[in-house]
């Protein structure tokens, strides 16, 4: 291997193997592999622009048998700060957030052991005919792993009754590596890698969009990591020629306050803004089929992110009404509609909202600014 080759066929959109995205990962300078992914970027994305969204992420429930070591939000059956949203709460954060300018719920939850397709089916629907403006991307491959083992429904059954109610879209929770090993110490109660990928290639056959997502900074290896895009690439591509399947890719970092992974394992996020900037880099470098990448402000702070910006990101992501579960773990960082748009300004691009299509939308033109208190 030897890397003007590598950067060759990195140019020309090949499929760099596992092997060869570690070897880029170790050997390539920051620079050169930023100016590669930013030539990749303007091929893909040839408008210039970086969006954005608003949304809330709300979560249906906390209650989770799954016992992730990297999560401080769950709570287990029967704990007193314990809940499943009610619909008034529903009614009233979905009301703020059009008040915010926002049309969508990213909604999601905890593996509840008594919530079944029925449940959320009839949640959807719920919310739906009051709400028929709303757009719900809704649930994850773990969830949905989860909601076929209370209901005995096949993964294919499940996405079919929630897409009639009313799920919009699907994000990629719960990926964290795509690797057993990995999965096996930090998130042990949740599917395993094929099954997410899997469920990822049915939801893409109904013609359902989703987006894909990498958590990490701890256990993984870095050949783990560099397999867990290709095998993203790969689902990517049995995906039907009608569907979007993953519209974007969002990595972002481990964090690691108070969570079992650090008191326990001693497992710390060490990883460095150089080096979340090479991933973000190589991300768009192994996955040619993906045409938007994020760049997690949330975890790794506004002046990373904006460099991101100039190494293959062009999705600065949400402002994020409501988010919950990162958070709990320590993530500090908070952006309003007016901060989110100067950080892009200030990388020097044109900030462009959108929805979770990546369609363009305007900006409402009467729109409260939000007010963060949480």
């Amino acid at each position: 291997m030897d890397l003007a080759s590598l950067y060759r066929r990195a140019l020309a959109f090949d499929a760099l193997t596992a092997e060869e995205g570690v070897f880029l990962y170790e050997n390539a300078p920051l620079p050169m592999l930023m100016y590669v992914a930013n030539e990749l970027r303007k091929v893909q994305v040839p408008h210039g622009k970086v969006t954005w969204i608003i949304d809330r992420n709300m979560n249906t429930t906390n209650v989770c048998v799954a016992n992730c070591k990297f999560c401080n939000f769950y709570r287990i059956p029967g704990h007193p700060e314990a809940y499943i949203t009610d619909l008034p709460t529903y009614r009233r954060k979905i009301e703020e957030t059009f008040r915010y300018g926002g049309e969508q719920l990213l909604l999601q939850g905890g593996h509840h052991p008594e919530l079944g397709l029925d449940y959320y089916a009839n949640l959807f629907k719920e919310l739906k005919n009051e709400f028929p403006d709303l757009k719900l991307h809704a649930l994850g491959p773990p969830e949905i792993a989860h909601i076929c083992r209370v209901s005995g429904v096949t993964p294919k059954e499940a996405l079919q009754t929630l897409k009639a109610a009313g799920m919009d879209s699907m994000p990629g929770p719960g990926a964290e590596i795509l690797d057993d090993r990995v999965r096996r110490l930090i998130s042990k109660g949740k599917c395993g890698a094929q099954e997410w990928l899997d469920i990822m290639h049915e939801a893409h056959k109904l013609g359902l969009t989703t987006s894909a997502t990498m958590m990490f900074g701890h256990v993984e290896t870095i050949q783990e990591r560099f397999e867990h895009l290709v095998k993203l690439r790969d689902v990517q591509a049995r995906k039907p020629d009608t569907s979007k399947g993953f519209v974007a890719f969002i990595p972002w970092t481990f964090q690691d306050v108070d969570t079992l992974l650090q008191r326990i394992r001693g497992t710390k996020n060490l990883t460095t803004s150089a080096e979340y900037i090479r991933m973000i880099a190589l991300s768009r470098i192994m996955l040619p089929n993906v045409k938007n990448i994020q760049a997690s402000w949330l975890t790794v702070g506004k002046k990373t992110a904006q460099l991101c910006l100039h190494a293959g990101a062009n999705d600065f992501g949400s402002i994020m009404i409501e988010e919950n579960v990162v958070s709990a773990a320590g993530a500090p960082h908070r952006f309003t509609a007016q901060g989110i748009q100067e950080a892009i300004r200030e990388a020097g691009f044109e900030p462009q909202l959108r929805n979770q299509q990546y369609e363009f939308r305007k900006l409402p033109e009467r729109m409260e600014e939000q007010v963060i208190t949480y």
